[in-house]
């Protein structure tokens, strides 16, 4: 049971109520999953999403971690002999790590400090007299302590002011006061250093990469306002070495409030004080609370940077598919060919060919043969083309061969198909083949399900962040991770089809049970129905419980087994159709007959979240959240970026979002840029709520400017 205590902080950080954090929190230690307990429990939580539901999972992490070490404070206080009462009640009350690090300052095994130097001196009674600031005679009272090691006064005043500047670093109020200042006040200073301005004069590559932060060269802006993705250049470029930052508040103001705060009247003591003051101010918090305040924005960029790159990796993972289709893929490329590759309609490699439609070579009769025969001989269905290099142009090569039927053509984002190829998950699931035939099958593959493919390769590589490689990667790996279970687990896998990185994925399973699944379903055939699965090897009944509402088996015996029913609520299911006078089989998919249930006879049973739940699947059973693919057509007269010129509507897709608006691919082989500012008419905060990745939207083009490759947009139709 998790304490009252720990309840009521994570409920006070997420603003949810107690009675739900317990509800989960419990779960969580029952060894329920997030996505388990955001479908099947819930009635349990009140119907919290998992979103939520994470939510309280990372502050329980940040309560344990905080808990975790004030055990560790106590513990070193205590064996020095100085906790007192009032000092472990204050450390137990702690809410936060820096409150509780403030604490333990003045307690913390310090290396060999100016102050502690000067202590060992046996200074620390003039700080104190120093400290009272009495009017007295600071030379006369400095002369006692000239002896040993103390040559003369001024050494004894110096030693005094490093003891006092250490106790003004140590005293909470001024930490805490400081740091609102930090917070509110702070200016971020950016200036370019000796490197970069040598490396601009030597022009050549080096030189582009330090005119990318040309913005920055000399840069100010106040730190509350800026925006993560300036945040994040900025600490790259200073990385880097080509800018030089500094983030505080006003020097002169702070150290005026130190003046108040420590001086008392106009005595020689004062002096004394004040100039320990200032020291205190720049050698020790000015310089710690920077660092503090670099730490809290950078985190914050990070979470920002974050959460873009995990809604645009939601979007592409979620991105519709064509289905169960016979494909013909293709790798574009010019003067080593098109890797062309046939597929069954469950993804499994049928044929390989190259073909040289396009220059030096342009065999086109001959790949316009090949073409059509492969067509003819597996009876394709549709066909899916790279968007990379030659895209355009072998897209434009294929629409033009008369299939004499049907068959559409798309264009399907490729971002990390060659990461894929070059994998190890590639090399095990086709060994004997090329990389570059690898990569034309996880084009169609893409084309059939993009989920059931995209899982495969190292989100990072799918190419819709922003300073992916700057943030946090720890918490980019965390978020990542769980978007893709995430979206796994919304859309459900059938479990006679997937592969075992897409079963990895499924709630309750992981690396283990999904390898013994496969290996099952190779040994056994196919499972024939959901209890089949109960035979896996390390299928325990948690696992199984966790699990099986998010894997299919089409099981015409029952057709609950493909549906996102859960085993546990089958019964009630059974009951219902029995209420109606018809069986499950003749109730599952017919709306008509769903809609004659009578709801007040098993809300009581199941719940009213969950009845909810088992009404709109039993309508509409196995439902797919993903739309349909849809074709889509660039302008045919837009090639280069030359052929580009203002007020040109085009038709685009938008290939990434960003804090500061959204890049669009509109043909060619420079991808656009929609400003924020040209996203609407009105004020946006935030692009994701006007556009998002894979969308087909229509751009005006603003300005070309050819030298740099930088085309702007202005969105005009969604």
């Amino acid at each position: 049971m998790i304490h009252t205590q720990y309840v009521k902080e994570v409920s006070a950080r997420t603003h949810l109520p107690a009675t739900k954090v317990e509800k989960v929190l419990g779960l969580l230690a029952e060894g329920a999953t997030i996505p388990f307990i955001a479908r099947y429990r819930k009635d349990t939580t009140g119907g919290m999403d998992e979103v939520a539901i994470q939510t309280v999972n990372a502050c329980w992490a940040e309560v344990q971690l905080l808990e975790k070490r004030k055990e560790f404070v106590l513990k070193s206080i205590r064996e020095q002999g100085k906790l007192t009462e009032n000092l472990h009640k204050d450390i137990v009350a702690c809410t936060s790590l820096t409150a509780l690090e403030d604490l333990y300052l003045p307690y913390k095994q310090k290396r060999s400090t100016r102050a502690e130097k000067s202590r060992n001196l046996g200074l620390e009674p003039l700080a104190k007299i120093l400290m009272r600031q009495q009017n007295i005679d600071v030379l006369e009272a400095a002369k006692r302590f000239v002896r040993g090691d103390v040559k003369d006064t001024g050494e004894a005043l110096r030693g005094a002011r490093d003891i006092m500047a250490e106790w003004m670093n140590e005293r909470i109020a001024v930490r805490d006061k400081l740091r609102n200042m930090f917070k509110r006040s702070s200016v971020i200073e950016a200036k370019i250093t000796k490197k970069a301005k040598d490396l601009l004069e030597e022009n050549g590559r080096p030189a582009k990469e330090v005119n990318k932060y040309q913005d920055y060269f000399d840069f100010t802006e106040p730190a509350s306002r800026s925006k993560s993705h300036r945040l994040l250049a900025l600490f790259r470029a200073e990385k880097e070495g080509y800018l030089r930052l500094r983030i505080a508040p006003d020097e002169d103001h702070a150290i005026r409030w130190m003046h108040r705060y420590f001086c008392k009247g106009y005595s020689q003591a004062t002096e004394q004080v004040e100039l320990a003051a200032i020291d205190a101010y720049k050698r020790l918090l000015r310089p710690t609370l920077e660092t503090e305040w670099r730490k809290t924005l950078k985190e914050r960029a990070d979470k920002v940077a974050i959460e873009v790159f995990a809604g645009n990796l939601r979007e592409l993972m979620l991105a519709p598919p064509v289905g169960e289709k016979r494909i013909l893929a293709i790798d574009p490329g010019f003067r080593t060919g098109c890797k062309v590759v046939c597929l069954s309609e469950k993804g499994d490699f049928l044929k390989y060919q190259t073909i040289f439609p396009h220059p030096p070579q342009s065999r086109i009769v001959e790949a316009k043969d090949q073409i059509q025969a492969l067509v003819n001989q597996y009876a394709i269905q549709a066909i899916g083309i790279g968007n990379g290099t030659a895209g355009r142009e072998t897209q434009s090569f294929v629409t033009s061969i008369a299939f004499g039927k049907e068959i559409p053509v798309y264009m399907v984002n490729e971002d990390g198909a060659s990461i894929y190829s070059a994998s190890e998950v590639a090399r095990e699931e086709f060994p004997d083949l090329d990389v570059t035939v690898r990569g034309a099958i996880s084009i169609g593959r893409r084309l059939i399900d993009p989920l059931s493919e995209l899982v495969k390769i190292d989100p990072k590589s799918i190419g819709v962040g922003q300073y992916q490689h700057d943030v946090d990667q720890k918490m980019l790996r965390n978020t990542l991770d769980f978007v893709v279970r995430s979206c796994v687990n919304s859309v459900g896998v059938d479990v006679n089809t997937a592969s075992k990185y897409l079963l990895t994925y499924v709630s309750g399973l992981g690396p283990t049970l999904a390898e013994n699944i496969i290996q099952y379903r190779t040994e056994h055939g196919s499972f024939s129905s959901r209890n089949d699965l109960k035979k896996v090897p390390r299928m325990g009944a948690k696992a199984f419980q966790q699990c099986i509402g998010f894997l299919r088996v089409k099981n015409e015996r029952n057709p609950l087994d493909n549906s996102a029913v859960h085993p546990e609520n089958y019964e009630v299911v059974r009951q219902m159709a029995k209420d109606l006078g018809t069986t499950v089989n003749q109730l599952v998919g017919n709306p008509d007959k769903v809609n004659n249930i009578e709801w007040s006879k098993y809300v009581q049973q199941v719940g009213k979240h969950t009845l909810t739940d088992i009404l709109e699947e039993l309508g509409k059973p196995g439902r797919d959240p993903r739309s349909s693919a849809e074709l889509f057509q660039f302008d045919q007269t837009i090639h280069v970026i030359d052929d580009l010129h203002p007020g040109l509507i085009l038709p685009a897709i938008v290939t990434n979002v960003t804090n500061f608006g959204a890049f669009v691919d509109i043909g060619i082989k420079q991808n656009g840029l929609i400003h924020i500012s040209n996203l609407s008419g009105t004020f946006v905060d935030d692009p994701s709520k006007i556009v998002r990745v894979n969308q087909k939207i229509k751009v005006e083009v603003l300005e070309v400017d050819i030298p740099r490759s930088r085309i702007a947009l202005r969105l005009v139709e969604k």
